[in-house]
């Protein structure tokens, strides 16, 4: 690889006024982490992490006097959150530790590039950039990103320790930037220390297994994690990781198979108690829980639509109507999971006309929406009342079997004459 980055974010004004900022009687500053290990891997930058000499109190001087905000985010452990031209930078003085304990260590700021980069994970997220995209790798980082090989710095069981959570994240970075077989010896270190994952918070965990199960790599790497006996330690309950691979294999169908909700509940492989179980244990948002509860419904329905090699994309009302079926009870996004979800169980190849042909019809038709309403119903003479709910559920079935092609009057009128 080049000693030198170029990329568009490091030139932008806002980061650029940081640098102009800090970089004052004699102290340094390097862009550091994920923005450089991404930019080398081609892949998008998000964030911007930024290591400094200068020490906490001096940051916040500094760039208050070049009119940028300071916001004392972490600043006991050396970190400001600097906010230029309305973006935010995290911007942390260089560290050495001087003793862990779990999650949490004791530090003291220092001025020496090699203590900084030798107290965090990986030897990819070790890398330092200057303004002018001047690289800097105090730790073999360069060798390890071409490579793309996920590597504890320094001693593999010394970095679990200072944090359990490095378990995941070890196999989150190699499902997303990795190739080939994990490293070896930080492998062997994960499955010695799976036992501290017992201590960690279900919202860390679960932050940590969103990412990996969306990530390009993650069916190698949960295979990895289940021979290491990881996984049962964090998704329980789980299903086995078959339907989860049939998922995957439809990547290049729909990009919602890489949807953490979606994933999570392939691996689930249960009913509503199962995924209720598995919410809580990895935390998951309200939305997502619904998420995946919709996706299961969507998918006990969608599967009588899938079986047998149905739908035949030569019977294209068929198709019509099993995609508007599937659009009108669940939505579009339900639909559109749980017709994924059912082939994934079924597995359908990403080739198959029929799931291409369905999907398709799902993504391209209108949700269908019911033409009458109770107040359609009372108007015409239906008194107010149970009866208005069973003439809505009699038009509702006219409506379907119609091929959801009854207008408001029609229906009105039918439901009348039975009534």
């Amino acid at each position: 690889m080049d000693d030198r980055i170029k990329a568009d974010w490091l030139g932008e004004p806002a980061l650029q006024a940081v640098f102009d900022a800090l970089e004052q009687a004699g102290d340094a500053v390097r862009v550091v982490g994920g923005a450089v290990r991404n930019t080398l891997l081609g892949v998008a930058v998000s964030d911007i992490d930024i290591a400094t000499t200068a020490e906490p109190d001096t940051v916040i001087r500094r760039v208050e006097a070049a009119g940028l905000k300071a916001v004392p985010t972490g600043v006991d452990h050396g970190t400001v959150t600097v906010v230029s031209e309305g973006r935010a930078f995290e911007v942390t003085t260089l560290r050495e530790d001087v003793e862990t304990h779990g999650r949490h260590a004791t530090v003291r700021f220092g001025r020496d590039w090699q203590h900084d980069a030798a107290r965090r994970d990986f030897t990819m997220n070790a890398l330092y950039a200057a303004r002018d995209g001047t690289l800097f790798d105090p730790v073999g980082g360069l060798p390890d990103l071409a490579a793309r090989r996920v590597r504890f710095i320094g001693e593999a069981d010394r970095r679990i320790r200072e944090d359990y959570l490095r378990i995941l994240r070890f196999f989150r970075f190699h499902a997303q930037y990795g190739e080939g077989e994990p490293d070896a010896e930080g492998l062997a270190a994960c499955e010695r220390l799976k036992d501290g994952l017992a201590g960690l918070s279900a919202e860390r965990i679960g932050a940590e297994m969103r990412k990996l199960v969306g990530a390009r790599g993650a069916v190698a790497t949960l295979e990895a994690m289940l021979d290491a006996d990881i996984m049962p330690l964090v998704l329980v309950p789980h299903g086995g990781l078959a339907p989860f691979r049939a998922l995957r294999a439809l990547d290049a169908l729909c990009a919602s198979t890489r949807e953490p909700a979606l994933a999570l509940a392939a691996l689930s492989e249960g009913g509503e108690a199962e995924l209720d179980a598995l919410a809580d244990r990895l935390r998951l948002s309200n939305a997502e829980r619904r998420r995946m509860k919709a996706a299961r419904l969507a998918a006990d329905a969608a599967r009588a639509k899938l079986a047998g090699g149905k739908p035949d994309p030569a019977e294209p009302e068929a198709l019509r109507l099993s995609a508007l079926e599937l659009l009108y009870r669940h939505g579009r996004e339900a639909a559109t999971d749980g017709v994924l979800l059912a082939a994934a169980e079924a597995r359908r190849a990403a080739d198959d006309a029929g799931l291409r042909a369905l999907l398709a019809a799902v993504a391209a038709l209108d949700v269908p929406r019911l033409p009458v309403s109770g107040g359609d119903l009372t108007k015409a003479g239906l008194a107010p009342g149970p009866k208005v709910g069973e003439g809505l559920r009699l038009a509702e079935t006219h409506w379907i079997d119609s091929g959801f092609s009854l207008d408001r009057a029609a229906l009105v009128s039918a439901v009348l004459g039975r009534t």
